[in-house]
């Protein structure tokens, strides 16, 4: 399997990822635990080494799913997780009713890093990102939240979905 490096990082990862949402959201219902243990089992054996998943996949259960499958491969594999959904009770994050708000707030980034912490069963996140960009919270705010999470250890990359490229560049100008 070709790696590549993602961004300016160091993080190198399989040149072919592994998205892991439709195990337990969107497409259907929640896929049987034992057969997406093995799918991803069975690419780690053939070369996979990057996952992705995020809290809001489920939610909650594919971070769930992705963290006991691949306990195993610690150290040998890259799961980027994301952030930026209000998962509260009011919100509705299965979509039945319309779409999760957005929560970038840093306070909400930080408690959002903590459950996906607990429920990929890992002490650092190898890549974190903004799932959407919260028109409420200025991205300086966002990238100095995860800035000091890398900082403190909990995550060792950030990044950002579906940012344009000045948002991209002030947030980089925030975290270095």
């Amino acid at each position: 399997m070709q790696k590549r490096k993602l961004g300016n990082s160091n993080l190198e990862v399989s040149a072919i990822g592994l998205g892991c949402m439709g195990m337990s959201f969107s497409y259907g219902p929640p896929k049987d635990i034992q057969e997406m243990t093995a799918l991803l089992h069975a690419a780690v054996e053939r070369g996979v080494t990057f996952f992705d998943t995020a809290e809001v996949y489920g939610p909650l259960l594919n971070e769930e799913l992705v963290g006991e499958a691949l306990a195993p491969f610690r150290g040998q594999v890259a799961i980027a997780t994301k952030f930026g959904f209000d998962l509260s009770p009011n919100s509705d994050p299965r979509g039945m009713k319309g779409s999760p708000g957005l929560n970038s707030r840093p306070e909400h980034i930080k408690e959002a890093v903590e459950g996906s912490l607990k429920r990929l069963k890992v002490e650092t996140i190898d890549l974190l990102y903004q799932h959407r960009v919260d028109p409420n919270v200025p991205i300086e705010d966002v990238a100095g939240a995860v800035k000091e999470l890398i900082q403190s250890g909990k995550v060792k990359h950030f990044g950002l979905s579906e940012a344009g490229v000045q948002t991209i560049r002030r947030a980089h100008a925030q975290l270095y």
